[in-house]
C-alpha cells in the first residue's frame, strides 16, 4: 500500500531510512524538527542562549540522533518521537550543566532595572516547571506521550491517534483528556 494516496507513518519512514533511503530520512527530519523546536522552546538555559539558538541546538541534536538511525529499534510511531525528545532533553541537560560552570562576564550596573523576572517570580515559575516535570515522569509512558504530544508539541488529534496507536482522533482526544486529568492529580499531590 504505497500508492500516491498513501501517507507514510514515521515507522514506515524510519524503516526506509534505515534501509538507506535519503528521502525518507529527510522526511523524518522535516516531520520532527518543528515538533522538537516547539518542545524545546524556552528550555534552553539563559546562559547558553547568548551563544546558541534553540533552533540550532534542536537541529544539531536531531541530525546527530537520526545519524544513528541504523541502530534504532522502534516498536511504534510514538517511540521515535520519544527517542528524539530524550536525545534533545539530554543535550539540554548538558547545556544546563555547562552554563552552570561558566562565569557570567557581564558587568552589573546598579542603576538599570532588570528585564528578567525577579528572583521570586523566577522561583515560582521554576517550582511549577519542576512539579510539572516530576508529575509527568510519574505518569505511564502512554499518558506521558499523550500529554507531550498535545500540550508541548501541539499535535492534532489525528497525529496523536497514529502515534499512540488509537483507532481514531476521537479516541486520541479521550486518551489526552484522561492523561491530563492524571497529570493534574499528580501535580496536586505536590511531590517534587
Amino acid at each position: 500500500m504505497s500508492g500516491p494516496e498513501h501517507v507514510m507513518t514515521s515507522g514506515e519512514l524510519l524503516q526506509r531510512a534505515q534501509a538507506g533511503d535519503r528521502w525518507a530520512l529527510e522526511r523524518l527530519l522535516a516531520l520532527y524538527l518543528p515538533r522538537m523546536r516547539r518542545w524545546a522552546s524556552g528550555r534552553l538555559p539563559g546562559a547558553a542562549r547568548d551563544m546558541l539558538d534553540t533552533a540550532d541546538v534542536v537541529q544539531d541534536t536531531l541530525v546527530a540522533a537520526l545519524g544513528r538511525i541504523g541502530q534504532l529499534e522502534i516498536g511504534h510511531d510514538g517511540a521515535l518521537q520519544a527517542y528524539l525528545r530524550r536525545a534533545l532533553q539530554n543535550r539540554l541537560n548538558d547545556l544546563y550543566r555547562r552554563s552552570g560552570r561558566s562565569p557570567d562576564r557581564t558587568g552589573i550596573d546598579g542603576e538599570l532595572e532588570a528585564a528578567d523576572p525577579s528572583p521570586l517570580e523566577a522561583a515560582i515559575g521554576a517550582e511549577a516547571v519542576t512539579r510539572y516535570e516530576a508529575a509527568l515522569d510519574r505518569l505511564s509512558p502512554g499518558d506521558r506521550e499523550a500529554v507531550i504530544l498535545r500540550i508541548e508539541m501541539c499535535c492534532p488529534y489525528d497525529e496523536i491517534a497514529m502515534a499512540l496507536q488509537k483507532s481514531s482522533a476521537a479516541h486520541a482526544r479521550v486518551a489526552v483528556s484522561r492523561a491530563l486529568t492524571r497529570l493534574a492529580r499528580e501535580m496536586s499531590n505536590g511531590r517534587p
